[in-house]
């Protein structure tokens, strides 16, 4: 077993050693730009980018046509609110989201406010989700975009995007999610669960960093966004600029690979992540499980321990990698929005650990993250001697993991 340890796959996962392989090839031998339509080194990239998109397409149930390649899901989360708020101003001003979103929801959600708009921000239950009646009565004549992740950042608990999205399309209301952290791990289908963008990044399905992608539905009904970026007309004029042919490939072959291994590396992480509950709940007392038990992501493992502050933990934790929450928000000393919009107290937002369970994590790290997690916390607490038991809750089970409404 190779040290240290990762388990921090929700914050970035390591480049699959088939993407590497399949993006290589456009450093060197296939450079051209995708926009150069006179030659052979730009038609072997268009292709490449073509291929690329379909790849892309079919791991959530889209067309080909109906992808726009970004940097990744900060810029399709902007791009998606800030292209509709702007194309749709005559129609409505209203948007909808949620308080557990991702900050490049919420702030950009925040900007568009101080523009003008009125945003709606609702609640979410203990178990980090929110109801889908709650979305119906927040909709007003003049909503014109709902926004709700297909699974969270931080606790992993999954949306019910199908149904969100089944009333959004029966009002005539544009449906967003952002999926990035459900993309490949989750039953995703724009189709089915009535949705009209969708943001996706390639780092967070074993691709490379600095490539993501947009889903803008192109009939019943044609999406119109209003480009970022002004420049060239790329992306059939949604988001100019010269594409990152290697980023591109790379983040195809990932959707690929996510797709065909999506199944049996859902029932693997399971497993491995229930092991990973269980050991730590079997040698400590006051360990709680935060999120919903059952609709969350496979490899998602966020816990709180009674009497420890997490960042004391990280750092015993020298030879695991794991966070105390988002890695965009990590630099700074707030508390995770998120465990604060579940209604959770500062002390135990503060004693939380999420562990994110990755394709190359092994049983044998497990056990070893056991270990250490149980050794750590037991020599944390026998320097402050006040602790006092928390209650334990049962651990993640399998069902409902499919992330299908």
């Amino acid at each position: 077993m190779k040290l240290p340890v990762y388990m921090d796959n929700h914050a970035t996962t390591p480049v699959d050693p088939a993407v590497l392989e399949a993006m290589l090839p456009y450093f060197r031998e296939h450079f051209g730009n995708a926009a150069s339509r006179t030659h052979a080194f730009g038609w072997t990239a268009d292709e490449a980018v073509e291929r690329a998109r379909a790849q892309v397409a079919r791991l959530v149930g889209a067309s080909a046509r109906e992808i726009v390649f970004t940097s990744g899901a900060t810029e399709s989360n902007n791009l998606a609110l800030k292209g509709v708020a702007e194309a749709y101003r005559t129609v409505g001003d209203h948007i909808v989201t949620v308080s557990t979103e991702h900050r490049s929801v919420l702030d950009v959600c925040r900007r568009l406010a101080e523009q003008g708009a009125r945003v709606t921000v609702l609640d979410v239950d203990g178990a980090g989700l929110v109801d889908p009646e709650e979305v119906r009565r927040a909709l007003t004549d003049r909503t014109i975009l709902v926004s709700v992740m297909a699974a969270n950042n931080e606790v992993g608990v999954l949306g019910a995007i199908g149904q969100i999205g089944l009333l959004c399309r029966e009002r005539g209301v544009l449906f967003h999610t952002d999926a990035t952290q459900a993309a490949g791990k989750v039953a995703l289908d724009v189709e089915a669960d009535c949705i009209d963008l969708m943001s996706l990044s390639g780092h967070k399905m074993y691709g490379p960093k600095g490539v993501g992608a947009l889903f803008v539905r192109r009939s019943r009904p044609r999406v119109k966004l209003a480009p970022l970026l002004d420049g060239g007309g790329h992306e059939r004029g949604m988001r100019s600029g010269t594409l990152n042919v290697p980023g591109i490939v790379g983040m195809g072959k990932a959707a690929e690979l996510a797709g065909e291994l999506r199944e049996l590396e859902s029932a693997r992480l399971t497993v491995l992540r229930d092991r990973l509950f269980r050991g730590i709940c079997e040698k400590l007392d006051g360990v709680t499980l935060n999120g919903d038990a059952v609709r969350r992501l496979p490899g998602n493992l966020n816990i709180s321990f009674a009497s420890i502050d997490s960042e004391a933990l990280i750092s015993a934790l020298h030879d695991v990698a794991v966070s105390s929450g988002s890695a965009c928000t990590s630099a700074t000393l707030e508390p995770s929005h998120v465990l604060r919009a579940m209604g959770m107290e500062d002390r135990r937002i503060h004693s939380s650990i999420r562990f994110g369970l990755g394709r190359f994590n092994t049983e044998e790290e497990v056990e070893h993250v056991i270990r250490r997690v149980v050794d750590s916390v037991r020599s944390l607490r026998a320097m402050a001697p006040g602790h006092v038991p928390a209650a334990t809750v049962a651990g993640p089970s399998h069902a409902g993991d499919t992330g299908e409404d």
